[in-house]
């Protein structure tokens, strides 16, 4: 009988085989933590090693500085404060401060994530990483902390799930419609607890940005993470980060013709139109169309979800088509997932034509994921995001949410109330 990938990945870490439903322990090739959790794990490592315990190894710690970067306020700062303390003691260097952006982005620019590693973080959508073939999971503060000691964790070896996605994407519509469509179709709990392959012509010539976001909201249907193993301009991207090795890793961890699936599911996207999940839940799905001339306050642009590049620039286009101008009293944010993003925008010449719109352009973080960063909504508002959940209040007590694509995003904020891009791209 085949494996599939999730069988082969954590067959590798726990250097034996492994079957669907076995409890089994994993080395791990990176544990992470953000600024957001990660002073409680450093606070809890040194409580239980009376300030004398040493991480297994320093090279596979790693902190990112991304939900509050930089500090807002001054409990804030000594969490970070903390952190930067434990790491220098620690000797871990892999440090990715309140510069450098949203951490999964910024660890995958850096070369540090593979096919078929392990990784653990503290945060729940760390599951994206899967967009080039890693085992990548939000986990509590006690399993980064059990981490840290030996290296190692437990993980249940999960049931897989194949979607095949075929067609071209016409104008206007992109890979978060597709997202959405799928998140729709399948509920808040359609991948409960399942690997998720993707497979495909559309995803074999989708681009990194577009895995990114794919993967990216398998935690909203409770998957466990979603595979795509690399090929074409992704693996030679993903090879100059992390080398050579990645090219091995695709190989022996594809999964077999023969590997067995839970539930095999196929989507097309020839004549898909853009979606939105409405207020208030990533499956309230409806076509942009449906809901179409809704008033909307603010508008948000980037996150985990949405902040490459290649987001950026279909906004970008549909500003422009727009005429460069926001519209009267609509607040309209755009936020890069990393340094290295904003300065491709700053080089394209985004950001000088983005201000010049009216439209405010940010640092790279997680940003208005939540209501602990600058453009929190108020009581009654009603924003349109490219995050990944629109829970009530996610973003401010009492505010209510539509999750969309860039485009679409960026269309409502040009005419002041929910727009299909298409009406204005042609």
């Amino acid at each position: 009988m085949g494996k599939t990938m999730i069988e082969k990945i954590i067959r590798r870490a726990a250097g034996r085989e492994v079957k669907v439903g076995e409890r089994v322990w994993c080395d791990i090739d990176l544990s992470t933590a953000r600024d957001f959790g990660g002073a409680n794990c450093v606070l809890q490592f040194e409580e239980v090693t009376d300030k004398k315990g040493k991480v297994w190894n320093p090279d596979k710690v790693a902190f990112t500085f991304d939900l509050q970067a930089p500090s807002h306020s001054e409990k804030v700062s000594n969490n970070q404060k903390i952190i930067r303390e434990f790491a220098k003691k620690q000797g871990i260097t892999k440090v990715f401060d309140v510069d450098w952006g949203i951490g999964q982005h910024v660890l995958l620019e850096n070369g540090l994530v593979k096919p078929g590693d392990v990784i653990l973080g503290t945060d729940s959508h760390m599951n994206l990483l899967g967009g080039v073939g890693a085992f990548a999971t939000g986990v509590g503060n006690t399993d980064i902390v059990a981490s840290w000691f030996e290296g190692t964790n437990w993980f249940r070896v999960p049931e897989t799930m194949k979607i095949t996605v075929t067609g071209k994407f016409k104008k206007g519509v992109c890979m978060r419609d597709l997202l959405t469509h799928i998140v729709g179709t399948l509920g808040a709990d359609g991948m409960f607890f399942l690997a998720t392959e993707f497979y495909g012509e559309t995803i074999e010539n989708s681009s990194l940005a577009e895995r990114i976001t794919l993967c990216s909201m398998v935690t909203e249907m409770s998957g466990k993470v979603g595979l795509i193993m690399p090929n074409g301009e992704v693996l030679d991207w993903l090879v100059g980060r992390a080398g050579n090795e990645v090219k091995e890793r695709v190989k022996t961890l594809a999964a077999d013709p023969d590997a067995v699936y839970v539930k095999e599911l196929e989507f097309n996207v020839d004549d898909l139109e853009p979606m939105t999940s409405c207020p208030d839940a990533p499956d309230n799905v409806k076509k942009v169309r449906e809901v179409a001339g809704e008033h909307v306050d603010q508008v948000h642009i980037g996150s985990c979800s949405n902040g490459r590049f290649e987001d950026i620039t279909a906004a970008f286009e549909v500003l422009k088509a727009g005429g460069f101008k926001v519209a009267p009293g609509m607040r309209a944010i755009v936020t890069p997932a990393t340094r290295e993003v904003m300065l491709q925008c700053a080089k394209a010449g985004y950001i000088q034509k983005f201000l010049e719109a009216g439209v405010i352009f940010t640092n790279p973080t997680c940003a208005l994921c939540t209501a602990e960063h600058y453009g929190a909504l108020p009581s009654g508002d009603v924003g349109m995001s490219t995050t990944n959940r629109n829970f009530i209040g996610k973003v401010g007590k009492g505010s209510h949410t539509y999750l969309a694509s860039p485009m679409t995003a960026m269309a409502t904020a040009v005419r002041g109330k929910i727009t299909d891009p298409r009406d204005i791209l042609g």
